[in-house]
């Protein structure tokens, strides 16, 4: 059916998986960036409208949508040396710190229009280079093992290394680049912070590349060689269409879609929501690291074991579940009276806690959803005859980003249909307009995890299918050797 060897249920090293997942601080960094602090700083720093910085992201996110699964397609399917993966990867890395830190260092004198034209063509630029480092890098997932419990714990340390870099520069920006000065008052208003902080996430970005490319480059010879065939364009357009086409994938997909809008809405309104809605201070938002980084270690720890005990599917919904109900709990009450008042002893820790518990149920879903996404890849081959890892992981990659493009454009809608003031001073924005917007909040994220949690209901892949599937592909293959070099020559097709 294909012409390289079943990849094997390999185990693999606490090294390899380090190396692995060191290399999503890079994305990490992007997103967080984006979700966190674009918002609010082409907004309220350099004053453009909430609505306009919102469909500024979404053009770059719609630029996404046909340039993902193109560079999908042509990794699966690229022959070198260095296999299909790796020379992206290294490819990817100076492009990737350069168009960042142009993101957060616009030329001074730009007009409102000009300064929106300028945001949608560096933001388009470094989505496009991370596209070409991410979507190889985390198509490895389904190359170096095809162990189903063995792929959950290798994308747990995808995820953990993803918050932590992204984690690590929220936390300097909040506490080294954006400290409140003479000034600024108010630390997150500070334009001069924002390009210190843009230079730091770009080095810190491409170490993290060239470090995840140079530590799995002794992977290559256990990974999947490109299929030697010559391809037309029109060929690829019919196998693209034909692999994405799979009922469950396309199930897993809109959960995970759905998901990672309700999770970007929550991003990007992070500030907002700890800024004027609780009114904490600069300093206790930077403690929200903390919050986050241990949710991300729960996270870390609980999806394998989740996984073996309840199944993806059935451990992913149920977080979901619990992501909302968490979630929405503290504005809730607030909204309903009976939470208590800001700037009083209780309000700090009890968000806190609720922010570890929502966020640790998020992204341990996100991790299951993840290796949901993995396990298409063989029961795809086994109906179409060709592997697609890239171009599965490609649709993943997509809905990653959607994260921070939707989760912008929603928050941006959000704020002007609550008629949220620009240059806005915490304690001085009117009492209605902060609930208006707690009560467009909540409904919003109340729907789409209920979307999400029904549309996973509709996956159809379990531990013992999965299995079967790799049963049938070694039977076809004439192969069961445990992870057989493969060799890899040439040029795409």
């Amino acid at each position: 059916m294909t012409d390289a060897a079943a990849p094997s249920a390999r185990r693999l090293s606490l090294t390899t998986k380090f190396f692995y997942g060191f290399g999503s601080v890079a994305f990490g960094v992007k997103d967080n960036g984006f979700s966190y602090f674009l918002l609010i700083f082409y907004n309220q720093v350099m004053g453009l409208p909430a609505q306009t910085v919102g469909l500024a992201i979404m053009a770059a996110l719609f630029v996404d949508a046909f340039l993902d699964p193109i560079v999908g397609q042509i990794s699966d399917n690229w022959r070198s040396r260095w296999g299909r993966r790796h020379p992206f990867m290294y490819a990817a890395a100076i492009p990737v710190a350069v168009s960042y830190l142009l993101l957060w260092n616009p030329p001074r004198g730009l007009g409102p229009q000009g300064l929106f034209y300028y945001l949608i063509a560096t933001a388009i630029l470094i989505r496009s280079f991370i596209t070409c480092y991410e979507i190889p890098s985390s198509a490895l997932a389904a190359e170096l093992t095809t162990e189903y419990d063995e792929r959950t714990k290798l994308l747990s340390y995808r995820f953990l290394f993803g918050w932590i870099g992204g984690l690590i520069m929220y936390f300097a920006a909040l506490k080294i680049f954006l400290k409140p000065d003479a000034a600024h008052k108010i630390g997150q208003l500070n334009a001069e912070g924002y390009a210190h902080y843009g230079l730091a996430s770009a080095l810190l970005m491409l170490v993290a590349i060239l470090i995840s490319a140079g530590g799995t480059h002794g992977q290559i010879p256990y990974l999947r060689a490109a299929p030697h065939r010559k391809l037309t364009l029109l060929q690829l357009g019919r196998e693209m269409l034909g692999t994405l086409a799979h009922a469950s994938f396309l199930r897993v997909l809109a959960g995970s879609l759905c998901t990672a809008m309700a999770g970007g809405l929550a991003l990007s309104m992070a500030l907002y929501m700890a800024t004027y809605f609780w009114e904490f201070s600069s300093a206790q938002i930077a403690l929200f690291t903390f919050s986050s980084l241990t949710a991300a270690l729960c996270a870390f720890a609980a999806a394998p074991i989740l996984s073996k005990r309840w199944g993806k599917k059935t451990a992913s919904m149920s977080l979901i579940a619990g992501a909302l109900v968490v979630g929405a709990i503290p504005i809730s009450l607030r909204l309903a009276g009976v939470f208590p008042p800001n700037h009083t002893p209780w309000v700090f820790p009890l968000v806190f806690a609720q922010n570890i518990i929502s966020t640790g149920c998020s992204i341990t879903a996100g991790i299951l959803m993840s290796s949901m996404i993995a396990d298409v890849v063989e029961d795809s081959e086994l109906r179409t005859g060709h592997r697609s890892e890239g171009l599965f992981f490609a649709a993943s990659a997509f809905v990653a980003k959607a994260v921070s493009g939707i989760g912008i454009f929603a928050s941006g809608m959000m704020l002007a249909a609550a008629h949220f003031p620009q240059h806005a001073k915490p304690g001085q924005v009117p009492a209605e307009v902060v609930r208006h917007l707690g009560l467009i909040y909540v409904p919003t994220l109340a729907a789409l995890y209920v979307l999400a949690i029904l549309a996973v209901s509709g996956y159809r892949i379990t531990r013992e299918s999965h299995a079967e599937s790799l049963r049938q592909l070694a039977a076809a293959a004439g192969l069961a050797n445990e992870g057989e070099p493969a060799s890899s020559e040439g040029h795409l097709g």
